[in-house]
């Protein structure tokens, strides 16, 4: 068995950690997995900034519709009592708190939960609604690869590339472990399977909170 969590693993991760009745927002990318792991006895209003509430999981084929895609413009499907709306209304949403989690992805996290995810060396500029995301959503959860293709640290002492948001998330779940992000510091929460505590250590480029028992 291969050390770590895939993206599916971690995607079920992530899914843990909505309530019932939560109103969601999954960012572009990875976190979209999560719709595929939410039970099926709990009840989750997906938001996406395009003015949908209420998104299903991934259209199949046969179930396509040119109108109803994702904020990525992936082809989705709508629960039950769904709601659509302009940008502006989806937007007012987001800024006026009342989406009670966002799933997102990033290109680093600081050890005080600042956020980077909209640029990075070499990328295309690409800001979308983060900004607005993690200023007005209650609660955010970062769900990312540990390190870079090349093997840098994703998580760091201090960002080094352009800031999404300051001290905005609380949660970090990666292919090595989940992090709980606190006025002390990182804590280690949980390894993955196979990992030690001694490998995330070595993947990280900030100061890490090792409890007795992680």
């Amino acid at each position: 068995m291969t050390a770590g969590m895939n993206e599916k693993d971690m995607a079920r991760r992530a899914a843990a950690e909505i309530g019932d009745g939560y109103y969601v927002n999954l960012g572009i990318g990875m976190p979209t997995l999560v719709l595929d792991y939410v039970p099926a006895d709990k009840l989750v209003f997906f938001h996406t900034e395009n003015g949908l509430l209420g998104m299903g999981g991934f259209a199949q084929k046969g179930e396509t519709h040119p109108d109803l895609v994702d904020a990525a413009k992936q082809p989705v499907t709508c629960i039950q009592g769904a709601s659509f709306f302009a940008s502006d209304i989806s937007f007012a949403m987001v800024r006026g708190g009342h989406i009670d989690l966002a799933i997102m992805g990033a290109y680093q996290v600081s050890e005080k939960g600042d956020l980077a995810n909209w640029t990075a060396p070499g990328m295309l500029p690409s800001i979308g609604g983060a900004m607005d995301i993690v200023a007005g959503v209650r609660r955010i959860i970062v769900m990312m690869t540990h390190t870079t293709k090349d093997g840098r640290p994703k998580i760091v002492k201090k960002l080094t590339y352009p800031v999404t948001g300051y001290g905005c998330v609380s949660m970090i779940i990666t292919n090595l472990c989940v992090l709980d992000v606190t006025g002390e510091g990182l804590v280690l929460k949980e390894l993955a399977p196979g990992v030690s505590a001694h490998d995330v250590i070595n993947s990280t480029g900030a100061a890490l909170i090792i409890p007795e028992k992680p």
